[in-house]
C-alpha cells in the first residue's frame, strides 16, 4: 500500500483529525549568495537530507527523563499537518539564521557551483517564527542546475519529482523533504541507523513521464500536497528505493 493512501495522510488536502492539533511547521533556509548560487538538484538533495538529519538527531528523540530536547516539538509538529516552509537567505542574513539552534547541512561542490548549504530547525508554531526566520523571504526561490544532473548513483534511493509540475526551488525542497520523511517513516531502527550511518545517501531527480506513470501506479510512497501554496493539490514526488536487497537500509516488505 502506497505511503499516500492513508486515510489521516498528514500531505492530503482533505480535513484529518490533524488538522484539530496545534499546527507547527518545520523551518529550512537555504543560503544563496547573489554571486555563488548553488545547484538546483544539490539543494533540493541537501534539504532532503536536512531533513532525515533532523528526524535523526539524538534530541529529536526520547520520552520522559529521557527526551531531547527537540523531541516534544517533533512529536507535535508529526502529530498535525506535516509542513516544512523553505526561506532563502545571504550574508548578514544567514549568519543570524545560524546562531539559533538548528543543523547545517552541506552539499556537493562542483566547477560551476558552490555547495548548497541549508539549515534546518526544530519546528516552530505555525504563526510562532523566530525573528530572525520570519523575515527571510519564503516566495520565487529559484535555482538552476548548470548542466543536465547525471543518472543517479547505483544503489540509492531517489526522490523522483512529477514531470508535470513547474516548481520554485524552494517549493520543492519542501516537498523532496516530505518524500525523504515518508522513506523514513517505512524503516525500523537498525534500517534507520544504517541510513544515518552512511550519511543518508539519496539522489532528486525529475521522472520522465513514463517512468512517473509507473511510480504512481506502483506501491511506494508517495507525496500529494495538499495545495495550500503554489500549486493545485496532487502528486509531487514519488520515492523509490534502488538498494540491493540485504545491505541492512531498503525498507522491510512487511511494511510496504
Amino acid at each position: 500500500m502506497s505511503s499516500d493512501s492513508t486515510t489521516d495522510s498528514p500531505f492530503r488536502s482533505e480535513r484529518t483529525t490533524r488538522d484539530e492539533a496545534p499546527q507547527f511547521v518545520l523551518p529550512l533556509v537555504v543560503r544563496i549568495e547573489k554571486a555563488a548560487p548553488p545547484a538546483r538538484t544539490d539543494a533540493l538533495e541537501t534539504a532532503a537530507r536536512a531533513v532525515l538529519a533532523m528526524l535523526s538527531d539524538e534530541r529529536s528523540l526520547g520520552e520522559g527523563e529521557g527526551e531531547g530536547e527537540w523531541a516534544r516539538a517533533i512529536r507535535e509538529w508529526q502529530d498535525a499537518r506535516i509542513r516544512k516552509v523553505v526561506r532563502r537567505a545571504r550574508g548578514a542574513e544567514w549568519r543570524r539564521a545560524t546562531t539559533l539552534p538548528g543543523l547545517t547541512l552541506t552539499g556537493a561542490d562542483t566547477e560551476t557551483s558552490s555547495a548548497a548549504l541549508v539549515r534546518v530547525f526544530p519546528p516552530v508554531p505555525l504563526d510562532g517564527w523566530p525573528k530572525e526566520l520570519a523575515k527571510l523571504q519564503v516566495s520565487g526561490t529559484e535555482l538552476d542546475d548548470p548542466a543536465p544532473p547525471p543518472a543517479p548513483a547505483p544503489g540509492v534511493p531517489v526522490l523522483w519529482l512529477s514531470p508535470d509540475l513547474d516548481m520554485t526551488a524552494g517549493k520543492a525542497m519542501a516537498q523532496t523533504g516530505h518524500g525523504a520523511q515518508l522513506l523514513w517513516w517505512e524503516l525500523d531502527d537498525k534500517e534507520r541507523e544504517a541510513w544515518r550511518e552512511a550519511g543518508f545517501p539519496l539522489a532528486v531527480r525529475t521522472a520522465p513521464p513514463a517512468r512517473w506513470r509507473q511510480l504512481i501506479a506502483g506501491d511506494g510512497p508517495l507525496v500529494r500536497d495538499a495545495g495550500f501554496t503554489e500549486i493545485a493539490p496532487g502528486l509531487t514526488v514519488a520515492a523509490e528505493w534502488r538498494r540491493p536487497a540485504g545491505d541492512g537500509i531498503s525498507p522491510s516488505a512487511d511494511r510496504r
